[in-house]
């Protein structure tokens, strides 16, 4: 059988330190501020980029480049015989729908996957390739598998400050001034293939409660698994990990059996989203092997 080369975007939150003790393989996102390209976690850390962002520098971020992608398969070929590849979400960029046409000059050796996820959604996603790939599994019965169960998951993100979302053009003006004045802490959701507004609240409290609650009734309703024992659940954060810590210990007192990972958001999230956000996410645990 041949060998098969996990490889992903750093959009899936993982560093390369971490993917060199996982045995898989991250290319790093750009990102861009006036004429300078910096790529995450090479010459780009979180507290660098915060940093950036709270001193009102203008950031955004593309797909990664097509020569580098190029360049980073051809150097995974030379030591395996095939690639399976996890970019982010479709719905989300179009760096997914490029690759499926780079892929096609590979004939088979490159299987890009439409997983639908970003961040610690996306994150599992590459876990479980691994998993497959060293239980014997093919490229193409991995891309199938994780095709098969892209949207047993959901992000549900709070929000702490609407300045990022007006920049971005995703609320008014008129709306963020009133939501500041409010003190709204908006709550986004994250199902598959887009960025959406779930709901509304009046506190970080209140915030954490709407979250906790869909969290339980997508448990019960969508993944028939009340207790979640059959879930992989994280909680996210940008920039300041003890609330998210916080957060966990309360999420953990809902599913006591349950293990409770942090992670930090990814920076695309981040670009959109600014400091103090705090998510919780799922995914069905990979019944396949």
């Amino acid at each position: 059988m041949g060998k098969i080369a996990i490889a992903t975007d750093s959009n899936s939150g993982i560093t390369q330190s971490e993917a060199t003790e996982l045995g898989i393989h991250v290319i790093p996102m750009p990102f861009y501020s006036g004429n300078k390209t910096y790529y995450e976690e090479i010459d780009l850390s979180q507290d660098e980029f915060y940093d950036l962002l709270q001193q009102g520098v203008d950031i955004s971020t593309s797909m990664p480049i097509v020569g580098e992608v190029v360049d980073f398969w051809e150097d995974l070929l030379v030591q395996n015989d095939e690639i399976l590849y996890i970019p982010m979400s479709s719905g989300l960029s179009s760096s997914c729908e490029a690759a499926l046409l780079m892929a096609k000059e590979y004939e088979d050796k490159v299987q890009v996957v439409d997983n639908q996820r970003i961040s610690v959604t996306m994150r599992q996603s590459v876990l479980d390739a691994k998993k497959l790939a060293d239980a014997g599994k093919t490229a193409i019965e991995i891309r199938d598998f994780l095709e098969k169960v892209k949207f047993e998951s959901s992000i549900y993100i709070m929000v702490d400050t609407m300045t990022y979302l007006k920049k971005g053009g995703r609320v008014t003006a008129t709306a963020a001034t009133l939501g500041t004045l409010l003190k709204i802490k908006p709550v986004l959701q994250i199902q598959g293939d887009k960025l959406d507004l779930y709901g509304k609240a009046r506190s970080l409290k209140l915030a954490k409660a709407m979250m906790c609650g869909q969290l339980r009734k997508d448990f019960k309703e969508r993944f028939d698994s009340e207790d979640g024992a059959k879930m992989n659940i994280a909680v996210a954060y940008t920039k300041n990990i003890a609330p998210a810590n916080e957060f966990r210990d309360e999420l953990q007192l809902l599913f006591p059996d349950q293990e409770i990972v942090v992670r930090p958001l990814s920076l695309s999230i981040s670009c959109h989203i600014g400091p103090g956000a705090l998510a919780v996410a799922c995914s069905k645990k990979m019944e396949y092997l």
